[in-house]
């Protein structure tokens, strides 16, 4: 009997089915990187011809100055260096003040942020004059900007902070007042002060918030720049300088090609900063899941 039980005990019992795991965050993105690619190829598509039909289903012949077709804009201002040269050179000179405004917003953003979440006092002083300057239409205001820092580069970089400001703030402070209580009673544990505390834990535990303030602050300054460029016209003409001259000669490739140029601008800006975040982030927030 105990030789048989022995037998028996010996003799392999065949494993059950393994449990079927979850596709891993790499082999994931591997499987929709095709999908990725194709979504954007056809939505240009679907635009490209949405474009034609407004330009010959819609319009008469005699108004399809108003909308030109796609090829018209490519071979008339694109592929000719006389049309793409102003529109290099005047977009170049509005990311410089988009970016220097950017640079300046961001820092003073995150700065009156940090300030706020230190004292209630201050947050409940300043943060309706934030909301104010996000409200305001900031075509009445700039006569006076003109006024007090003149027409030129100055002014526009004025208005590229004055819009892109509020986002910085209100991102930052969301992600300094969002940390979770847990971390705050260790750091309460450790008697780590308040500055160590912002440093070591509310700071990092903000940059997901800081960023997407950022990237939405972004697009913000490169449209502020163009505004700032219409009204400003001292010095180098900017590339919204030179749609407000398209328009008002009725040269409408060129106007489609300029505007072209500052929305991939605009995209440009928005993904640069989008990679950023990725890599100051990290693989720690739920973000880096996404495929």
């Amino acid at each position: 009997m105990s030789a048989d039980i022995t037998a028996r005990a010996d003799v392999a019992v065949p494993a059950a089915n393994p449990p079927k795991t979850e596709p891993t965050t790499t082999a994931r993105r591997r499987r929709l990187r095709p999908a990725a690619l194709l979504t954007p190829l056809g939505s240009l598509g679907a635009a490209i011809g949405i474009w034609y039909a407004v330009t010959y289903l819609l319009l008469s012949p005699a108004r399809r100055f108003l909308v030109p077709p796609p090829d018209q804009v490519l071979t008339v201002s694109f592929l000719d260096w006389t049309h793409l040269r102003p529109m290099l050179q005047a977009l170049w000179l509005t990311a410089q003040v988009a970016l220097v405004g950017l640079l300046i917003a961001s820092a003073l953003g995150v700065t009156v942020a940090v300030l706020m979440s230190r004292a209630r006092w201050l947050e409940r002083s300043l943060y309706p004059y934030a909301v104010i300057l996000q409200t305001v239409p900031i075509l009445a205001i700039v006569p006076l900007i003109g006024l007090w820092f003149g027409f030129g580069f100055t002014s526009r970089v004025v208005v590229c902070v004055l819009i892109a400001l509020f986002p910085m703030i209100a991102n930052t402070l969301f992600g300094i007042q969002s940390v979770d209580r847990t971390h705050h009673d260790l750091f309460t544990l450790q008697r780590a002060g308040r500055w160590s505390r912002l440093r070591k834990l509310e700071l990092p535990a903000a940059l997901p918030s800081i960023f997407t303030g950022l990237r939405t602050s972004s697009g913000l300054s490169v449209i502020g720049a163009i505004v700032g460029d219409m009204f400003f016209k001292q010095g180098e003409p900017g590339i919204g300088t030179l749609l407000d001259v398209y328009r008002s000669r009725l040269q409408s490739e060129d106007l489609f090609a300029a505007i072209i140029l500052a929305s991939l601008f605009g995209v440009a800006v928005f993904a640069l900063f989008t990679l950023v975040a990725r890599l100051a982030v990290g693989s720690w927030h739920a973000s880096a899941d996404r495929p």
